[in-house]
């Protein structure tokens, strides 16, 4: 059985000609499943019935199965997804006051290895097909919908209305199936989201940025962390091979075709590694010739990290000093601590598979 969620407007277009469809029968289709939410073929009513019963015979609409839904006392929503492995997948649903964001994965676990991240404990399973990165947008978009807060929203107006790819997995290294995500992602029969409301989220490899610059800008965000490469080595290894110069280079390139004018560079706060004032200073040199912003994250502590968070007073004064240095910072407002909503934290509740607890207790 095919499902329909694989395939973008070209190729149910073209797999639709089987039946002898003209293209609008694709545009239909699609918004059927992604704007109206149906998932029974049968209840498109505006199709034929017996283009709808030889459809039913050879394709379906899958979507990931929810093991786990917890919603905060502040409004933040979390799935587990079921993909068909032994480990989950996450996406969170993030309210404010302007705007809805939904963070979904890319990866079943993760093969980077960055020692404070939760889904790295993991180690790596697979990549999620382009399906099943689409289907957690549609999963979230229907729930949300049947949420008591949210019912009396019309079907026109979004409540996601920003995604971030930010969740399990590094988007760069499952690239084929992450860009036709994105791209279905624009697409006004989809969900036509603006690529400035689309974000990636990149350890930074540097091949794939400049590859996604030229096949899909969207809005990028780089997981920085260090302000060098001795630092950046231990705690986020890619760095070994794609050194901080590279990375920054790569980042002014890829504004020249970017949807928004400045690269956003994340940096979780653990203390008495990353947080002093003189490693601020070597940021601001780091970062001079890069338009950009910071996201200071306080980091969200796991079981046996090794880690913790820097004081709020460490945190603080780190951001003044970028922010006295023409950049801006803003301090991640924490959210769903009641839910375990920090990345990794719900399918984490499994297995060690890296050994890094026992290298972090033998240091």
């Amino acid at each position: 059985m095919i499902n329909l969620l694989e395939l973008n407007f070209l190729e149910l277009t073209e797999f639709l000609s089987k039946f002898g469809c003209k293209p609008y029968r694709a545009k239909q289709l699609l918004r059927w499943i992604y704007q109206t939410g149906q998932q029974d073929l049968n209840l498109m009513t505006d199709l034929a019935k017996s283009f709808r019963e030889d459809l039913s015979e050879i394709s379906q609409i899958q979507t990931p199965n929810i093991q786990l839904d917890h919603l905060s006392s502040d409004g933040t929503r979390k799935w587990l997804l079921d993909v068909g492995t032994k480990n989950g997948i996450e996406a969170v649903f993030i309210p404010e006051k302007d705007r809805g964001t939904l963070c979904i994965s890319s990866q079943v676990g993760c093969a980077l290895d960055c020692t404070f991240c939760s889904t790295g404990k993991q180690g790596f399973n697979r990549n999620l097909t382009s399906g099943e990165i689409i289907g957690q947008l549609w999963v979230a978009n229907n729930l949300l919908r049947e949420q008591q807060n949210y019912k009396n929203i019309e079907k026109e107006d979004r409540i996601i209305t920003n995604v971030v790819m930010m969740g399990m997995g590094e988007p760069l290294t499952n690239y084929k199936h992450v860009v036709h995500a994105l791209e279905m992602m624009l697409d006004d029969n989809v969900y036509g989201l603006s690529r400035r409301k689309v974000t990636l989220s990149t350890s930074g490899l540097v091949p794939a940025i400049d590859k996604l610059k030229e096949d899909c800008p969207v809005s990028l965000a780089i997981s920085l962390h260090a302000p060098n490469d001795a630092l950046r080595d231990e705690i986020v290894p890619i760095n070994k091979k794609y050194p901080l110069g590279a990375l920054m280079q790569a980042c002014t390139r890829y504004i020249d075709k970017a949807p928004r004018d400045f690269v956003t560079f994340e940096y979780v706060m653990l203390n008495n590694i990353n947080d002093s004032l003189e490693q601020a200073k070597s940021l601001v040199n780091l970062v001079k010739d890069v338009p950009c912003k910071f996201n200071l994250i306080p980091f969200n502590n796991f079981p046996n990290s090794g880690y913790v968070c820097s004081s709020r007073a460490k945190i603080e004064s780190f951001q003044t000093v970028l922010i006295d240095a023409g950049i801006v910072a803003t301090i991640r407002k924490t959210r769903g601590d009641d839910i375990d909503a920090a990345c990794g934290q719900l399918a984490g509740k499994v297995q060690d598979r890296t050994k890094r607890t026992q290298k972090i207790q033998m240091v």
